[in-house]
């Protein structure tokens, strides 16, 4: 059943980014970063069942990959909006635009990124009682949060260059015809 919770948080994460962008095409790079979070938890999670104690895919684990998608589009978001900011106010070139991007919202990425993977990590480590509970919750976010962020780092700014050029390529092939 949380299966279609995960779905359904994707797809209304993409269609509020849709209508917060104005452009269908921009939150579909965004949640590009959404399957590396969740490569990243299942690995978070397999390293709490290898280290620290057994740990199910529980409802409470399940939690977690939604929550994950909430907290993981917040990166690229930032570097998506810096891009278009750039491009639309500085009149920078497209590929300009990104490096600078990249390069301004770098530190805020990693600071937010830092101060959430500690916050999370004593669910993952603490033992006590009920500790078991809430171990797969922290286990998927601190895992699915580093995953995603460093990948995120490179991934949607080479996807961004890419969409970015080739509408640029139909533009100037459509107006030429």
């Amino acid at each position: 059943a949380l299966m279609w919770n995960f779905i359904l948080a994707v797809v209304i994460a993409y269609l509020l980014m849709s209508a917060l962008f104005e452009n269908f095409l921009y939150p579909f790079i965004i949640l590009f970063s959404v399957p590396l979070a969740a490569a990243g938890g299942f690995v978070g999670l397999l390293l709490v069942n290898l280290f620290i104690a057994y740990q199910p895919l529980d409802i409470i684990t399940m939690l977690g990959f939604i929550i994950l998608v909430g907290i993981v589009v917040n990166n690229a978001i930032l570097i998506v909006h810096q891009t278009l900011n750039n491009i639309r106010e500085s009149n920078m070139l497209p590929r300009d635009a990104i490096t600078e991007s990249v390069r301004t919202r770098i530190r805020p990425i990693y600071m937010s990124t830092i101060t959430t993977v500690f916050a999370m990590f004593p669910l993952v480590i603490a033992p006590g009682a009920g500790s078991e509970f809430y171990r797969g919750l922290g286990s998927v976010v601190v895992g699915g949060l580093l995953i995603s962020t460093v990948f995120t780092i490179f991934l949607i700014p080479a996807l961004l260059s890419l969409f970015l050029d080739a509408g640029k390529a139909l533009k100037t092939r459509f107006s030429r015809t």
